[in-house]
């Protein structure tokens, strides 16, 4: 983007000129002087003569900006180099302004040009941004105050445009005690899609030179009259799903909780401490089972995709990642993900019934939808369309809900749905854990490993002593 002029005014020696021509001026009248008179039009004509000049041949400018890496790290520095290019040639210099946002402190300053340009006069400037909170921060643009040669006027111009700068949440490194036992595609126990009843358990086809013979299919070999392997069964990754709570009400818990309001530019989202401590514990959550080999499911509890309202969301349509690049995606996602207001929400539809027909063979499933609030129709967070949701993927890992102070209310809608999952995990951040107390004793209940905890606990340590959540047998192919 070529450079814009914003102010241009003289300086103070351009003013004092100009102050000098005005006296001269003065002086001619009461003197008669004429050689005065044209000393006093000299004098206020050539300050505005050097503005002029500057607005008619301001210098046009270009501005590129790269990140290193593209998307940061809370805590970990990242590199800016900025490129600086005319776009016709001059020779004046200028003093130019890196314009950040007012939590990085300030501004870096640099002359142009740069002691070493390139053939095309393009002058290059690096400098370092470490930012301990996550959030979509705009960089830029560059202000840059050009002179005359007589130092007479000041014209100023922004330079260029602004770049995001995305600081996703860092993951922390959990130990893998809380779901031992469970495996994704990449583990000693990978989980294979079963058939349903019509299709058949085995295929099979001709052997091949180099197939092992222990995978020689003896029956089908004596049917048809050659040999033949089993085919390799299809192996699939099961998907663990993570539900972060984002409503406001659940993190707003009074004095020790203050609230961060959303910048007046968007950089940085409506947040709290305790909020802040459960995007860093979805990160983390979510970043250690995609490295086990799980596919992950973010959701909120609306079941809504996870990172929908989030603006620095890849695809905010996406709730299921993979992977080195989903591990990305996730981060950049949650970077700018802030509160959810109050009232926010949709009409949910009916999946009760579907829920109880499945949990009725489970112990303490049947009862676990006794009382009003598991009444059929059950509309608001952790209702129908999150059982819906959990009910419709065939292949299902553990389930893990990061969530704020729970009420008991809340806690009884989320407890049956733990039976939809081999493993369950519920993790209540809140400033007085001891409150969350009625909560925990319903989903412990349910067979849920929940632990409330505060946001000054590490998450490493609060993993660490999760105990392991029950093995549930649950089919993973859609048979009967």
């Amino acid at each position: 983007m070529q450079s814009k002029v914003s102010t241009r005014m003289l300086t103070s020696r351009g003013w004092a000129l100009a102050a000098a021509g005005v006296v001269a001026l003065l002086s001619a009248q009461v003197l008669g002087r004429r050689d005065l008179l044209l000393l006093a039009v000299f004098l206020i004509l050539l300050p505005l003569a050097a503005a002029l000049a500057l607005r008619l041949l301001r210098p046009a400018l270009t501005v590129e900006r790269t990140f290193a890496p593209a998307t940061a790290q809370t805590g970990t520095a990242v590199n800016i180099s900025l490129s600086v290019t005319p776009v016709r040639p001059f020779t004046a210099s200028a003093k130019m302004q890196e314009e950040l946002p007012p939590r990085f402190g300030a501004s870096p300053q640099f002359r142009f040009p740069a002691s070493r340009t390139d053939p095309r006069g393009t002058s290059r400037y690096e400098y370092r941004l470490r930012s301990s909170r996550r959030g979509m921060y705009r960089i830029g643009p560059v202000s840059a105050g050009f002179q005359d040669p007589f130092g007479l006027a000041l014209l100023r111009h922004t330079i260029g445009g602004t770049d995001p700068l995305i600081v996703k949440p860092a993951p922390a490194e959990l130990p893998a005690g809380v779901l031992e036992g469970l495996r994704g595609s990449d583990g000693p126990v990978a989980a294979r899609l079963q058939g349903v009843a019509s299709q058949d358990d085995v295929t099979t086809r001709e052997y091949r030179h180099g197939d092992p013979m222990r995978r020689v299919h003896w029956s089908a070999t004596a049917r048809h009259g050659e040999l033949m392997v089993r085919q390799e069964e299809p192996v699939t990754t099961p998907r663990a799903t993570l539900i972060l709570d984002q409503r406001e009400s659940c993190y707003d818990t009074g004095f020790l909780s203050p609230f961060w309001a959303e910048a007046a530019d968007g950089s940085a989202p409506a947040s709290s401490e305790s909020f802040e401590w459960a995007v860093s514990a979805v990160m983390s959550i979510g970043a250690h089972l995609m490295e086990h080999g799980f596919a992950v499911r973010v959701l909120d509890v609306l079941a809504r995709p996870g990172l929908a309202r989030s603006p620095s969301a890849v695809d905010p349509g996406t709730d299921t990642f993979t992977g080195p690049g989903g591990i990305e995606d996730l981060g950049e996602g949650l970077a700018a993900l802030g509160l959810e207001a109050p009232g926010a929400g949709a009409p949910e539809p009916q999946a009760a019934k579907l829920l109880r027909r499945r949990t009725s063979g489970v112990p303490g499933g049947a009862q676990a939808w006794t009382g009003p609030q598991q009444a059929p129709g059950v509309r608001g967070p952790f209702g129908d369309v999150l059982t819906e949701a959990l009910l419709s993927q065939t292949q299902r890992g553990p389930l893990v809900v990061v969530t704020g102070a729970l009420t008991e209310a809340d806690a009884r809608r989320l407890a049956p749905t733990g039976e939809l999952a081999p493993a369950a995990v519920a993790l209540l951040v809140c400033d007085r854990p001891a409150a969350a107390a009625p909560a925990l004793a319903v989903l412990r209940e349910a067979g849920w490993s929940a632990v409330a905890v505060a946001p000054s606990r590490p998450l490493a340590s609060v993993w660490s002593e999760t105990p392991p959540a029950g093995q549930r047998t649950v089919q993973l192919g859609g048979g009967r």
